[in-house]
């Protein structure tokens, strides 16, 4: 046997009892012969470099550094989920779900909600190129040296597999991984982790791969995304997974009834405690993938999906003291400052209040003894009060009516729930904070300047506004606290650098309250360019897909504003992208404008995200549902009888793809 020969057997052989050992749980060779057979195709490997492979099981012990973390763009956006919490939740979501399809059988899979670190893994002809964090959803880092690592991700695919797709899970660390990683901390003297989870998701962002390769994570994989990949439902992807080498948990069940989807809820809510891994709930989705293409996506959640969450941790505390934070957007936030108290993991010394009405729900007081728990063990929150143990002279608490910061007094506008402060432009945190969230990661990506430098700037009397970044000079910030020549020059050079950011990106950055990410790419796309936006009205801006009256009502009155008109000429001096650039302008009309169309079925020419971004390429508004306000529904193969027969009541248009394509086609092509 040849030394290529013997090289290509040895990869097969020790990928094959990987899988055992990793993903089967089933292993039929010894770790010493195991790691034997490994340090033989290592030996091998390093006398002949040209037989380099990707997918080599001796990239499993990592050894790569990783100095910084690329961020890359999903090609398929990573959705959150919506959350329930009891029976009711659930059948109204069912209800939701059958008003939309109509009177057809909709059956439900369930899958237990692992708590970890969100991925999602790309792979082309069988073989992983990237793994990319969830980061916010749209875009995320590319940790895949560090994944590659992990035993039980399959490097090459068996079976008959797509050509192309990517596939999401979590990364988890067993509580017997995590209870033996800790034994050794406290051996050497260290501090042990909190809890499984911050702990797996922090090693994906460890620069040494090798350190990485000696933590015993795990990687459960739930579901993929892609075009042409051949399944028709959630419960086959996951047993196509499992056929393609995936670690898939095989707790799951196919059910027809939220009756059945709540027997399996109590069956696990007692058990969870009983599996080697950290849940928090039950996934309940549409198991139909042609019904989850129906039902769609709302801007944060899939309309086809629902997370139930099992009953959270709960701990008593002292509340020592309650403060008030102010925001960017002047917002007040009640802060309960608590006696530090261990909840699900983490140590918890402060809780948000959230606002005034809130406080007086649950008679909340100083000197209290309350009840603290992680909404989704996530976010602390108080949900009671132990009156019991209340102090005699204990007093209501009396919600505050002037700015902490600057003295205002607060409004509270007619149907909101938070105070504010009216002093925009004069309450240090409000402007300070519009000034960090400008330089922010998902804004305006600025290097070489965080939050405290922003502080310190504005403490120094050196900026009053995020145009005021572009005027700093570096003699200026030399004498500062902390700057130093090299991050001197980073900070100029990272300012100037963020006028390539692109359009949407600016108009997020503005803070424009109620303007997130995806907000700021609908209106970016939908006007083009800050000239056209300025000058639109509330009426037209509702028109924009998912913009709202209270969406249009934050933009107008913000673009009214002198300050604020004044601030983007100056920024547009500074050479800020302030419209979409060429490429992003190329195939887009006005033919759909004022539009409202629907997409259902399957598709042949383009897929159905294709579709819907010619719509609004096109100036249309993309609609899940048929109403009287739909101007066309373009129909494709296999679409549900219940959006026809409303189209058809309705006299709505029915159209196919191809009279679509051509309708928008750009000088008759």
């Amino acid at each position: 046997m040849t030394d290529k020969e013997q090289i290509e057997s040895l990869r097969e052989e020790l990928r094959e009892h990987n899988h055992k050992y990793y993903v089967l749980d089933n292993p039929t060779i010894s770790d010493y012969d195991f790691d034997m057979k490994l340090k033989q195709l290592q030996e091998l490997e390093n006398r002949h470099p040209e037989f380099h492979d990707a997918t080599s099981p001796t990239l499993r012990v990592g050894g790569d550094v990783t100095k910084n973390f690329n961020t890359v763009v999903h090609e398929h956006r990573m959705y959150s989920l919506d959350n329930s919490y009891s029976k009711e939740d659930l059948e109204d979501w069912e209800k939701r779900i059958q008003r939309i399809l109509g009177d057809v059988k909709v059956e439900f899979t369930c899958e237990l909600k692992y708590d970890g670190a969100s991925i999602s893994l790309t792979y082309k002809k069988g073989e992983l190129q990237r793994a990319i964090t969830r980061g916010d959803g749209f875009q995320g880092d590319d940790v895949t040296t560090n994944v590659k690592t992990i035993r039980s991700v399959p490097l090459r695919l068996e079976g008959d597999y797509p050509a192309k797709f990517d596939i999401r899970g979590e990364i988890v660390l067993p509580f017997e991984g995590f209870a033996k990683m800790n034994a050794e901390r406290v051996a050497n003297g260290e501090d042990p982790y909190m809890n499984p989870r911050n702990t797996a998701a922090g090693s994906l962002k460890l620069q040494d791969s090798a350190v990485v390769a000696q933590r015993p994570l795990d990687c459960l994989l739930y579901g993929i995304v892609g075009e042409e990949t051949g399944i028709t439902s959630q419960w086959q992807m996951l047993e196509k997974a499992r056929e393609w080498g995936f670690k898939v948990p095989t707790v799951a069940k196919l059910c027809k009834s939220t009756s059945e989807v709540m027997a399996f809820v109590n069956q696990w809510d007692t058990n969870r405690h009983n599996l080697p891994y950290e849940t928090d709930g039950v996934v309940v989705k549409v198991n139909s993938l042609q019904h989850q293409e129906e039902l769609g996506f709302t801007s944060k959640s899939p309309r086809w999906a629902m997370a139930y969450k099992f009953q959270a941790q709960q701990e008593s505390t002292f509340l020592r003291e309650i403060t008030y934070q102010v925001g960017r957007t002047g917002a007040i936030t009640p802060v309960a400052n608590l006696e530090p108290v261990l909840l699900a993991g983490t140590t918890v010394k402060r809780a948000s209040l959230h606002n005034a009405d809130q406080i007086a729900k649950f008679d909340i007081r100083e000197g209290d003894t309350v009840f603290v728990e992680k909404g989704g063990d996530i976010i602390p929150k108080i949900i009671g009060v132990d009156f019991t143990k209340r102090p005699q002279d204990s007093e209501p608490t009396v919600y505050i009516d002037h700015c902490p910061e600057c003295g205002t007094e607060l409004d509270r506008p007619e149907g909101d729930a938070k105070h504010f402060c009216p002093n925009y432009y004069g309450c240090p945190p409000q402007i300070t904070g519009r000034i960090q969230h400008y330089i922010s990661r998902k804004a305006m990506d600025i290097e070489g300047i965080g939050g405290e430098t922003v502080e310190l700037l504005f403490k120094e009397g050196l900026i009053k506004n995020y145009a005021d970044l572009y005027t700093l000079t570096k003699e200026q910030i030399l004498p500062l606290e902390r700057m130093a020549e090299k991050s001197a020059d980073n900070l100029i050079k990272g300012i100037a650098e963020s006028a390539k950011i692109p359009f949407e990106r600016v108009l997020f950055a503005l803070g424009i309250r109620f303007v997130g990410e995806t907000v700021a790419k609908k209106l970016a796309r939908a006007y083009k360019d800050i000239d056209a936006l300025m000058s639109t009205s509330e009426e037209e801006l509702t028109a924009v897909n998912e913009i709202g009256e209270r969406i249009a009502r934050s933009v107008t009155e913000f673009f009214q504003n002198e300050s604020n008109r004044e601030i983007i000429s100056r920024l547009k001096g500074y050479g800020i992208q302030f419209s979409l650039s060429e490429e992003q302008l190329e195939n887009r009309t006005d033919k759909l404008k004022g539009m409202s169309v629907v997409v259902s079925g399957v598709f042949e020419t383009v897929s159905r995200n294709e579709l819907k971004k010619m719509i609004e390429d096109n100036g249309g508004k993309v609609s899940s549902s048929i109403s009287s306000k739909t101007a066309y529904l373009v129909a494709g193969d296999k679409m549900g009888p219940s959006k026809r027969t409303k189209a058809e009541n309705l006299g709505i248009p029915i159209i196919s793809e191809s009279e679509f394509l051509e309708m928008i086609a750009v000088d008759g092509k």
